[in-house]
């Protein structure tokens, strides 16, 4: 993972100082902002490879942020969130967020988490041979390339975890896939009984990709006391 670029942005002097650090340590580059205005200025002058993102921020808060930056591209974002703040961790998936971790933390869970996220965006990369194409309804999915488009060739925006959950569904169709299998593919880490990740992505993704009612959906279908099942037609194209 060296040479990775990584965007601190927390309002903490301390925690900023600390996470800086930390992450120089472990072979990244790291750039620190203490606010959106500030992000801003960092962003103008970087790439980075992965954002960890406090909520709670002076001014523009996290949410804003984080619905800013999934607007203008696909990196992936770490939430940080107060251990409660329940409501704002899910607004905060929704709007694209790729993870989370509570306050407090541990450094080294921080440092797996953006390790798991970056290894998820580095796989299609390192994978030699033909491309992995898959079609299913009027979409094609570039397992490699980490797109997905539609018939006429249009892109279909889709954040980090949405693409690694639509992956996970792909190559396993018509299977019953249960929260917890989903959760460890996806995230690497097992599932606690309130983790409601699986379900806001899979929302998003019926939104993006459902052809009639995401509320009646027909292509990721829910399982009662199952899980969820991915009933399209997969075939290689």
């Amino acid at each position: 993972m060296n040479g990775k670029v990584i965007l601190v942005v927390e309002d903490d002097h301390d925690i900023r100082s600390l996470l800086a650090d930390f992450l120089k340590r472990e072979g990244f580059t790291v750039g620190v902002a203490e606010d959106g205005a500030a992000a801003d200025r960092a962003l103008a002058s970087m790439t980075p490879d992965l954002v960890v993102l406090d909520l709670m921020l002076p001014g523009e808060d996290g949410l804003s942020i984080c619905r800013r930056l999934r607007a203008r591209g696909a990196t992936p974002i770490l939430m940080l969130t107060a251990k409660n703040d329940d409501i704002d961790r899910i607004v905060g998936l929704e709007l694209g967020a790729d993870d989370y971790l509570g306050k407090p933390f541990n450094p080294r869970e921080l440092l797996a988490r953006i390790r798991a996220i970056l290894r998820r965006a580095e796989a299609a990369a390192t994978r030699a041979g033909e491309r992995r194409r898959r079609s299913f309804g009027r979409f094609v999915i570039d397992l490699d390339a980490r797109r997905v488009e539609q018939a006429d060739g249009t892109i279909v925006p889709l954040t980090s975890a949405e693409f690694d959950l639509l992956a996970c569904f792909v190559e396993r169709p018509r299977r019953v896939l249960t929260r917890d299998q989903l959760l460890d593919w996806t995230r690497g880490r097992s599932a606690d009984p309130f983790d409601r990740t699986i379900d806001v992505t899979v929302s998003r993704l019926r939104k993006k990709l459902e052809t009639a009612d995401p509320s009646a959906p027909a292509l990721v279908t829910t399982v009662r006391n199952g899980g969820y099942l991915f009933a399209g037609d997969v075939k290689d194209a």
